[in-house]
């Protein structure tokens, strides 16, 4: 957490009162929820109305997702289709597909190419044949394992051409490029407050209010009656906080941390010259000008390598990053997003995600580049002994 999100969450951990209570101490608590509701909704390009807090991506995607599907089915029973992109998070994928299971969903993965952005003439295609089915559109703003920054202008006016909705997750993005919920176009969007310096376990879905949303949880009728629950002050507060610092000083974070990872991208490829960055190049921009991924992201596979070896490897040095690979059922599983892009499964399988944030610096980078060479040959040698007496069983 920022050291200004740690204060304001301890400062009002100090009170009592619930913001849906009458009394002088839970009035003193909603003024608190609704001043930092005004506060995210301006960071974001938002009406205040328009944000509703939540426990975080994972709830506010589900609440998106089955939502606006039931909202819209309750609206017209023949939209049964959702269309998500192939590289969405599994808090996107998982309840689209337990719509699919549980709800009669029918669901469309949208293809992309080998950088991860989303195949738009595919989208088109889709919705010019069955946009009378389709419920939503759920396309992310940026990756979280490769750091493509998806055209959300475009899947926004393509859909809107259909009257079909979008949502997007925003979790990535927020605090890294520039995003503002009304000039996107968007109907709904996903934030967090465990990326932006926030606590953990809070966050928003920012959604129009002329959207169809059905409530996914049930109870106190909070939250425009869509999400019920008694409302955390004190995470909502240091959320708040943690966002207004994140925008507001993203442009400098960005080139910052844009030049740390430049640094890291090019020291990746000279201790290891096989490795290969996926995702966009980093000097690559967008057909508006923008950057074509994350500043703060860097991802690579290494040949022959498994990715948890590098990881527990890296971990060993002091280094930690992310291989960005599902682990389900304490089986390591090689990146959905990786597969989708085209990658072969066993080159999936040597991914390592690098990020860096607001603490970051140029001797953590060094401190990685230093250790990486050796981690990369004892690695390899460990997938070769590993592959040895795979064959031999």
């Amino acid at each position: 957490m920022s050291p200004a999100a740690l204060a304001a969450f301890v400062d009002e951990a100090g009170r009592t009162g619930n913001a849906s209570s009458l009394h002088s101490a839970g009035r003193a608590a909603r003024r608190a929820v609704e001043e930092s509701r005004e506060s995210v909704a301006a960071a974001l390009g938002a009406r205040p109305s328009e944000v509703i807090f939540t426990a975080g991506g994972t709830e506010s995607d589900n609440l998106a997702v089955k939502g606006v599907f039931w909202g819209r089915r309750t609206q017209d029973p023949r939209r049964r289709r959702v269309l998500v992109s192939a590289v969405e998070h599994h808090a996107v994928l998982d309840p689209a597909f337990w719509l699919a299971g549980h709800a009669g969903a029918e669901i469309t993965l949208l293809p992309v190419d080998g950088e991860g952005l989303v195949d738009l003439d595919a989208l088109r295609a889709e919705l010019a044949e069955n946009a009378d089915e389709v419920a939503l559109v759920s396309v992310m703003w940026a990756n979280n394992e490769v750091g493509t920054i998806q055209p959300v202008a475009d899947v926004v006016r393509i859909a809107h051409q259909h009257g079909v909705p979008v949502h997007t997750d925003a979790i990535q993005a927020v605090g890294q490029v520039a995003v503002d919920f009304a000039a996107s176009g968007v109907d709904a969007l996903t934030v967090t407050g465990h990326k932006l310096g926030g606590p953990v376990g809070v966050g928003a879905l920012l959604a129009r209010r002329d959207l169809p949303l059905e409530a996914v949880s049930h109870g106190g009728g909070q939250e425009r009656g869509v999400r019920s629950g008694t409302l955390d002050v004190a995470a909502i507060r240091a959320f708040a906080v943690a966002l207004v610092d994140a925008v507001g000083s993203r442009t400098e974070r960005a080139e910052r941390l844009g030049a740390l990872r430049d640094t890291l991208v090019a020291g990746v490829r000279a201790a290891a010259p096989s490795a290969v960055l996926r995702g966009p190049d980093p000097a690559a921009s967008t057909p508006s000008g923008t950057p074509a991924r994350l500043p703060a992201n860097a991802h690579f596979t290494f040949p022959g390598a498994e990715g948890d070896s590098l990881l527990y490897l890296l971990d060993s040095a002091g280094v930690q990053a992310s291989t960005g690979s599902a682990c389900q059922a304490g089986v390591p599983q090689p990146s959905h997003v990786l597969l989708a892009m085209g990658v072969e499964e066993a080159d999936a399988r040597g991914a390592l995600r690098f990020s860096l944030g607001a603490t970051s610096t140029a001797e953590d980078v060094d401190r990685l580049l230093a250790a990486l060479p050796q981690v990369v040959d004892r690695a390899r040698a460990a997938g070769l002994v590993s592959a040895r007496q795979g064959g031999a069983a």
